[in-house]
């Protein structure tokens, strides 16, 4: 890549003939013999001094044919060398757009990021690489390539207080959090990674879902996920999950993916949610004609949930379930506790996550505004 294209001792006689006319010996006269094996050169070559001195007889006179013959010969320019510079080009080209995919390859999330805006959400399949190759399938690389993307929220109402997670989806912002974590909040305020804090504001919820979308005020900048496919998860696959249990800000957990569309059902009646949020326990929930964490109440909504053995705790919900590659595949919104009251929850590795692409296809009604 570095070589040049003029190699050492390409144009050796160049002193002699700037021109590169093979016949670099004197000049002939129309009517001088000429060996029919070559063209005739050019009938006004330029002149110049090199040349001038290259003449053995005087100015106008031919050489011999054998002399011009011998010369012309052993002045031809090498043929090897001719065809080695002419692959060269094409050759430095292909390695050039070699080292290009592989940066591009290597990057390809970050690029698109950076190419469609500050407020475009980034969307991949599960096989882009977020963690750097250097540190992929590690626990530490998926935590430090996504912790930016996780933020603490913490709701305040007429009922209290309540504190959960939420994913950036927005370099300008936009946050995906549950429903039930700023569900009649009056105020609601978020801390990211590097401790700044903002206030936001709601755009949308879906209680049908268990999905709500804030925004940040003031904000630039930030760190957005990338969503990936959750269509593409397997049980048994890997996974890490980020949030703010109990307000400790970004803790990390790990484990693997126990089960697939799990029929988890919750509630979506308001009061039944800041009766919960002062209690400050886990989420209810509802499995198996069962109710886990306290009564869901009467209005409920069920949906598809991937299940989880990472540890998940009051204060998770809203949080990223992520896999290996540093994609958001779920967010995260129900735990199981085996404890009789929810003030006392804990997590026994039954965690259950709302799968990104329910997240994804509910996108733009949460930006309209929605609100049920």
């Amino acid at each position: 890549m570095t070589e040049s294209l003029r190699h050492s001792g390409e144009y050796e006689h160049a002193h002699e003939n700037p021109y590169g006319n093979p016949y670099q010996g004197a000049q002939q006269h129309a009517s001088s013999p000429v060996n029919p094996e070559w063209p005739p050169p050019p009938a006004q070559p330029p002149a110049g001094p090199a040349q001038a001195a290259a003449q053995p007889g005087q100015p106008g006179q031919p050489e011999p044919p054998a002399q011009s013959e011998q010369r012309a010969q052993s002045e031809q320019p090498e043929q090897p060398r001719q065809k080695r510079t002419v692959r060269r080009g094409p050759a430095a080209l292909l390695a050039a757009v070699a080292i290009v995919a592989a940066a591009v390859g290597g990057g390809t999330a970050y690029g698109i990021q950076e190419l469609a805006g500050s407020d475009t959400v980034v969307s991949s399949a599960t096989s882009t690489n977020v963690v750097p190759s250097s540190q992929k399938g590690t626990v530490s690389g998926v935590a430090a390539a996504v912790s930016p993307s996780i933020v603490e929220i913490s709701a305040a109402s007429n009922a209290g207080s309540s504190t959960g997670s939420g994913v950036i989806i927005t370099g300008d912002g936009e946050i995906i959090t549950n429903s039930h974590v700023v569900s009649g909040a009056s105020s609601v305020k978020v801390t990211t990674s590097d401790g700044k804090q903002y206030t936001a504001q709601v755009v949308g919820t879906d209680s049908s879902k268990d999905l709500a979308l804030i925004k940040l005020e003031d904000a630039s900048g930030l760190k957005a996920a990338t969503l990936g496919d959750s269509d593409g998860v397997g049980v048994g696959d890997q996974v890490v999950a980020i949030g703010s249990p109990e307000g400790l800000t970004g803790t990390v957990t790990s484990g693997i993916v126990s089960a697939l569309d799990r029929d988890v059902t919750v509630s979506t009646d308001e009061g039944q949610q800041q009766q919960q949020q002062r209690q400050g326990g886990g989420w209810p929930f509802e499995f198996g004609g069962q109710e886990f964490n306290g009564d869901t109440g009467s209005s409920t909504t069920t949906y598809k949930a991937i299940q989880t053995d990472a540890s998940l705790n009051p204060g998770n919900s809203g949080g990223a379930l992520i896999d290996m590659n540093g994609n958001i595949i779920g967010i995260n919104s129900a735990m199981y506790s085996s404890a009789e009251s929810s003030a006392g929850a804990g997590s026994v590795g039954l965690g259950f996550a709302i799968p990104i692409n329910t997240v994804k296809a509910d996108l733009p009604a949460l930006r309209a505004g929605a609100d049920s």
